[in-house]
């Protein structure tokens, strides 16, 4: 049985995804910089351009989740407030994410526990690909020197 203050917790942990989202969004506009800079003028690196698609890749598949993870943070917010209907609440949301096809009508009905740790599982997906693109970007950055030299 999901407390008050468990679902304000999830709510809190779910809405860092936003500061993770402006990390990723950073990262993918360098990368979208860059791999336009031939447009400028500068010369054309395939091996760049090639890296900086798998960036900006890497960050649309960020972006997916955190739009996932932003409206259950949303979600969890607004039910955590008025945790004394939650029962009412629940029915109406499967009603209505069942009615924008966002889950399937004949699903059984789900606990808030697992719907918190479903919750969680897409945050720790958001960060995954999140660490994925910060490593790519390192990998990049400390890998491109040395390409330079040898290629």
């Amino acid at each position: 049985m999901a407390t008050e203050m468990q679902l304000f917790t999830v709510a809190s942990l779910l809405r860092r995804g936003r500061a993770l989202d402006c990390l990723s969004s950073a990262l993918s506009l360098l990368a979208l910089l860059i791999g336009l800079a031939p447009l400028l003028g500068a010369a054309a690196q395939p091996l760049t351009a090639l890296l900086c698609a798998l960036l900006l890749v890497l960050g649309l598949g960020q972006k997916y989740w955190a739009l996932r993870v932003a409206l259950d943070a949303e979600l969890f917010q607004r039910l955590a407030g008025r945790f004394e209907q939650l029962a009412m609440h629940t029915t109406d949301l499967d009603q209505a994410l069942a009615q924008l096809k966002l889950q399937p009508a004949n699903q059984p009905a789900r606990n808030w526990d697992d719907r918190s740790l479903a919750a969680l599982r897409l945050l720790r997906l958001q960060v995954l690909w999140l660490l994925a693109q910060l490593l790519l970007a390192v990998l990049t950055v400390l890998g491109l020197p040395w390409l330079s030299i040898t290629g």
